[in-house]
């Protein structure tokens, strides 16, 4: 139960962020550039210094054997993923992008690592690039509609990718339990700026949105089902027999778990696909996540 408690506040603690980008945009404090700005920060800054965090730790066997079993684990849930949404929204390939992927990297590792701490987000590591190179590859090949979306250098030179080198380098080296306090002290502090700074972006999405368009479609309901109950709940069902340490069960169904990928509104814009409906699908799963988190994970402590 405490680690329900401990999700429920912290998707709470993200709503607030959430509400806070909302009435900026809507008060003219940020503009759409702004946002743009700020979601490039996450993505090229932000989350890459989070990676290389979570990888500045001292290492160990025990810990190299734990990111291979997590990575394998994450690869098994995305694929599952990808199977669900591909039969469910085949004719739609936003649908079918937005279930597929989760925002695994603006939510999960908050998630992550208010409920288990820091050391627990290496095991997210993982998931997090698995799909972002997903996206890259499969999810742009959706929306683009033939092989040719896929690019080598985008996948070599995307940020996730070269954040995750950069960390690799600093774990199997070592240096990353020896950085000085003041470097260390530096990624530390970008890293926090994950949470806050996604939600205010998912705010900002949520103020450029028709609300009542949003709550009003039954589509938004039904790929919001998808992502956020049928796809954790056969995850759940396919970790809780494994022989596996209990965190990184909660890691992977927690990464799962999250609603649709807020990279869903810039692989739409970028593919000529319907942007603001895109936005929606975001909007919609997220809010309605600040419920469906904390039922899952109480769900899995029932049974784990």
């Amino acid at each position: 139960m405490e680690t329900t408690s401990i999700v429920f506040q912290q998707t709470l603690t993200m709503a607030i962020y959430m509400l806070v980008g909302f009435a900026l945009f809507k008060g003219g404090k940020i503009t759409k550039e702004g946002s743009k700005s700020l979601a490039n920060l996450l993505v090229w800054l932000i989350i890459p210094a989070v990676i290389i965090n979570s990888f500045c730790v001292e290492l160990s066997l025990e810990k190299l054997r734990a990111l291979g079993l997590s990575a394998l684990l994450a690869a098994v849930a995305l694929a599952v993923s990808a199977a669900i949404s591909h039969f469910a929204f085949k004719k739609s390939p936003v649908d079918n992008f937005a279930a597929a992927f989760s925002n695994c990297g603006f939510m999960g590792i908050p998630l992550v690592r208010a409920g288990f701490g820091d050391e627990a987000v290496f095991l997210l590591v993982g998931f997090v690039v698995l799909l972002n190179l997903l996206q890259w590859t499969y999810g742009a090949a959706l929306l683009k509609g033939d092989k040719g979306a896929v690019s080598l250098k985008g996948v070599l030179l995307n940020p996730i990718t070269v954040g995750t080198a950069a960390g690799v380098v600093l774990f199997v080296t070592g240096l990353g339990s020896r950085l000085p306090g003041v470097l260390g002290g530096a990624i530390g502090g970008l890293a926090a700026l994950n949470s806050p700074i996604a939600m205010l972006v998912l705010g900002i999405y949520m103020a450029q949105t028709s609300l009542k368009e949003t709550v009003m479609s039954p589509r938004l309901y039904v790929l919001s089902a998808v992502r956020l109950l049928l796809i954790p709940a056969v995850t759940l069902a396919l970790l809780t027999p494994l022989p596996v340490d209990l965190t990184m069960k909660y890691v992977i169904l927690l990464g799962a778990s999250a609603p649709v990928g807020a990279n869903v509104a810039v692989y739409a814009q970028l593919y000529g696909k319907d942007y603001s409906y895109a936005c929606r699908t975001v909007v919609l799963s997220t809010v309605l996540s600040i419920l469906t988190l904390p039922v899952l994970v109480a769900a899995a402590g029932i049974l784990w």
